[in-house]
């Protein structure tokens, strides 16, 4: 009974015996997709279709078997997920057998095993087995195009599903290949089959005996000879045909002594094509290829290559290989050197290529003289005499030209570590004349040609300060040009000393790899800045060009060079320094300071001017960039000097600067009775002038700023501040200000209280300040009345637009509301700060914002004609981004959507319209096919 219903279970249908027949005789088309649709349903099995094809898979007619399989394969290739793992063995079994039938078969024998090989359930060793089966019976180039196809499909299915198998096979696999692709001609079949060759490569597999073979077969269509027919619907290109079988030519060193004769002699024909390409693939060898490779025939290559005066940047990028490659060798007799016996040919090519009218070129060239600088004796005295001289005139080339000089900076700076003498010799002495000239041009009130070589000039000396005996000259350049500035010689406004202040920044930054360089750049410039500083700051001092240095951005850029100078010193040399600037600041020591002879006292916590009290953001820089192990002397008189400052009405930039560095200190400050007292000190001063009118808003400034530095190092009391902040957006005067902190307390700072200052930051910080403090910012922003409302949701903005995405996610559903609340305040400050928050959150959340797309294309769209530009473009952004959520959602929206995003295409700023542009050209896309 059992085995009867079991044959039940697998007999046919008469509607499926129908389908199959009239199929099979020729008198219907098409009942592979029918059928499957029935195996996909349940209708019936594979074993049932088998079972209706019994008889025309055994028919003598050649033609008949062949329908009866073509029926079978099509239907494998829709329903093979559905296969269990003893059927995939009855059928690859059957299917290997007929490999052995008529011709006429072996095509549709072919597409099922194309579908067999794409089965999850195939058992171990099948592959293999099919594999093997192919390469006895099928002679694969006697077959049409589409069933070569096919068998270069099963092999890189196989491949990408059973790479173990297939290499038990050893060499024989490779061999096996080898035999299927011999003499393939069709374009479409050779991409696959230069894929096959570059995966038996570059995954190992076993080449046996084969390489030559295998290098043969491939190597045999170079160069590709390919123009594709019109309007070819395959869309195969010469240029794809050239980059697959190039990355296989150079994708192993077993190529090389087979592969390096070929390009020489096509680098030696007469067609231009092969020339080129020949080049472009030995570029790409030098990245793969070694000494051993590559020495033998290094003679014949360079005579090749000197014939061609044509195509110079990819023989320039071909030798700009070649070096690199050369760096990796290691050599014991300098003799063993290839290119040192041509190294006068290789300088001649590249001081060519130098003064060359084409930044392209001039770029390769600038990169292969730095590699060829960095290999010992390529470069003579009088080659690095004439590459500084090279690289001094690209480093003034005019603005259009700015990859080159930046690419020429960056290769002074690379050799100028190497052959410190040679640019001490040949470039700094040129720099130092036109820094002469300079000062000249700026004296006359020359143009703003004149002040941009002026600029250059200080980017040049700054780049080549990479080595400890050039620093030792163009320091002092930079201080004296900075000196003369200050003394009048020079009519210097505020951008030419910050300027100066940047070259010396990144002076510092260069010598923070040496401690002497570090030490060095240090006792030289911070005591120069600040007798500058201090000299300016003096009340008799009347000349309006040395107030320059007192101006905010002035000092600020001055406040980077001390930071950058501190960072890196040792504790030992930071104590000595320490020990000298602290006291200029409280008792007016100035005995350390170059020029120490003033009108009068330097005291700027004691009734100094307010140009003295300026120069505390200097202080600021200094201390808090100290490391935490550095003692700090008169440390109680300093930090009540700072709380003193922190709240004096009438100069903000000294009291920020005050506050600041309070701040800093108590940051780094360890836990402990005396930080403590500090901190109750503060407590008491924020609360005594945020009760008094006077200093309000400098008594706020210095609760942020404490708040901040507790924040990052997670103390306790850091709770009761914020609460005390988010009191405050319910003030009257302070409210919006204090929203705005909210973005400070959440942002990274860049001269106080950083990582690289040594300042503690936790690493979650921002995570544990959302965790803690936005449920009272919901929960106030509910409670407050009217008015107070967008001074809480501007505070919740800032929190979400700086919170790490992944954070924010979980949370989105229960936030979204209120941010899109926020769209509706009139702060253009709140809305930018939430359409930036919002932005990627359309990409990264579209199943939450699909839920409020009607509210989302209204509020947006009303903001792209916002009074601000910034406000109009992040709008415009957002709209662009909207088109990332389901596309059914959003259909209903495009018409309007695209009426409305026709007027910000006559927006007056090209900003505002190009961002218009790319999001109306979106949803104009929206639902179209292949969109």
């Amino acid at each position: 009974m059992a085995a009867a219903a079991d044959l039940e279970a697998v007999a046919p249908t008469g509607a499926l015996w129908g389908l199959v027949h009239d199929f099979v005789m020729g008198q219907q088309e098409g009942p592979a997709d029918q059928v499957a649709a029935d195996v996909k349903s349940g209708s019936y099995t594979v074993l049932q279709v088998v079972e209706a094809l019994g008889s025309s898979l055994e028919n003598p007619e050649p033609r008949t078997r062949a329908r009866g399989i073509q029926l079978l394969s099509e239907v494998l290739l829709q329903c093979h997920p559905l296969l269990l793992e003893k059927e995939v063995v009855h059928l690859i079994l059957f299917y290997e057998n007929r490999l052995k039938d008529h011709h006429l078969v072996i095509p549709s024998v072919l597409r099922g095993l194309r579908a067999l090989s794409l089965c999850v359930a195939l058992p171990p060793g099948l592959a293999v087995s099919v594999l093997k089966a192919i390469f006895q019976e099928v002679h694969v180039q006697s077959l049409p195009q589409v069933d070569r196809h096919t068998v270069y499909s099963i092999i890189t299915n196989f491949m990408q599903t059973r790479e173990e198998e297939l290499k038990g096979l050893g060499a024989d696999f490779t061999f096996g290949f080898i035999q299927v692709m011999d003499g393939e001609k069709d374009p479409r079949n050779l991409l696959v089959a230069f894929r096959i060759v570059h995966d038996l490569i570059s995954r190992d597999y076993n080449l046996g005996p084969f390489v030559e073979e295998l290098f043969e077969v491939t190597s045999c269509y170079f160069p590709i000879d390919f123009t594709p027919p019109p309007n070819d619907p395959y869309g195969i290109q010469r240029e794809d045909l050239i980059l697959s079988l190039r990355a296989v030519l150079a994708s192993t060193p077993r190529f090389a002594e087979f592969l390096l004769p070929l390009l020489i002699e096509k680098v030696d024909s007469d067609i231009l094509s092969a020339k080129l390409d020949s080049l472009q693939t030995l570029n790409a060898c030098c990245t793969i290829y070694g000494q051993k490779e590559l020495k033998d025939f290094l003679p014949s290559l360079w005579v090749s290559i000197r014939r061609e005066s044509n195509q110079r940047r990819t023989i320039l990028e071909m030798i700009l290989g070649f070096l690199k490659l050369q760096q990796k060798w290691s050599y014991e007799d300098k003799g063993e050197r290839p290119l040192s016996g041509l190294k006068d040919q290789l300088c001649s090519l590249v001081f060519m290529a130098l003064t060359d009218p084409n930044a392209q070129l001039q770029l390769v060239g600038i990169r292969t003289l730095t590699v060829l600088g960095a290999q010992p004796g390529l470069l003579s005295p009088g080659d690095l005499e004439l590459a500084v001289g090279h690289l001094y005139r690209l480093s003034f080339l005019e603005e259009d030209s700015q990859s080159c000089r930046a690419a020429a900076l960056e290769a002074s700076g690379t050799l100028a570590t190497l052959y410190p003498m040679a640019f001490s010799s040949h470039l700094v002495p040129k720099l130092a004349e036109d820094l002469c000239v300079g000062k000249l041009d700026l004296a006359k009130g020359d143009g703003p040609t004149k002040c941009s070589r002026h600029l250059r000039c200080l980017q040049a000396l700054s780049a080549v300060s990479t080595h400890p005996s050039i620093v030792k000259e163009t320091l002092p350049l930079l201080l004296q040009h900075l000196c003369q500035m200050n003394k009048g010689n020079v009519v210097a406004g505020p951008s030419e000393v910050i300027a100066v202040c940047q070259s010396l920044q990144q002076v510092a930054e260069k010598c923070q790899l040496d401690p002497e360089s570090c030490w060095y750049f240090h006792q030289t410039t911070i005591p120069c800045l600040l007798a500058l500083a201090v000299q300016a700051s003096m009340p008799e001092e009347l000349s309006v060009r040395r107030k320059v240095l007192l101006e905010d951005e002035v000092l600020a850029a001055m406040v980077s060079v001390i930071s950058t100078a501190t960072t890196h010193l040792s504790p030992d040399l930071a104590g000595q320094s320490v020990a000298h600037i602290v006291p200029l600041f409280l008792d007016g020591n100035i005995s350390f300071l170059p020029e120490n002879s003033f009108p009068c006292r330097f005291q700027p916590f004691q009734d100094g001017s307010s140009g003295q009290r300026r120069l505390v953001a200097l202080l600021m820089a200094f201390v808090c960039s100290l490391p935490r192990n550095v003692e700090i002397p008169q440390l109680n008189q300093l930090m009540q000097e700072l709380l003193g400052l922190s709240c004096c009405p009438g100069c903000p930039f000294s009291s920020t600067a005050a506050a600041k560095c309070f701040a800093g200190l108590l940051n780094k400050h360890p836990a402990g009775q005396q930080l403590d007292e500090f901190l109750q000190l503060a407590v008491d001063k924020v609360e005594a002038g945020l009760g008094s009118g006077s200093y309000r808003r400098q008594a706020f400034t210095l609760l942020l700023w404490v708040t901040k530095a507790l924040v990052l190092r997670y103390h306790p009391l850091s709770s009761c501040l914020i609460d005390r902040l988010m009191g405050l957006l319910s003030d009257p005067e302070l409210g919006p200000t204090a929203a705005d902190g909210f973005s400070l307390l959440m942002s990274d700072c860049t001269d106080v209280l950083t990582r690289a200052g040594h300042a503690e930051v936790r690493i979650m910080f921002r995570q544990r300040f959302f965790t803690d403090n936005v449920p009272a910012l919901v929960q106030g922003f509910h409670a407050a009345p009217q008015d107070v409302k967008p001074n809480y949701l501007k505070g919740l903005s800032h929190v979400l637009n700086r919170l790490p995405k992944p954070v924010l996610l979980p949370e989105l559903p229960t936030l979204l509301s209120l941010l899109l609340e926020a769209l509706s305040c009139p702060d253009c400050v709140v809305q930018l700060s939430t359409l930036s928050c919002l932005q990627p959150l359309l990409l990264e959340a579209p199943q939450v914002m699909s839920l409020h797309v009607d509210t989302l294309v209204t509020k947006f769209l009303n903001l792209t004609s916002s009074p601000s530009m910034a406000v109009r473009i992040a709008a415009l952004q957002c709209m662009h981004a909207l088109t990332r959520l389901p596309t059914p959602v959003l259909l209903p929206y495009k018409p309007q959507v695209i009426r409305a995003l026709a007027k910000p295409l006559d927006d007056k700023k090209r900003l505002v319209r190009k961002e218009a542009v790319l999001a109306r050209g979106e949803w104009f896309l929206l639902g179209s096919p292949g969109s």
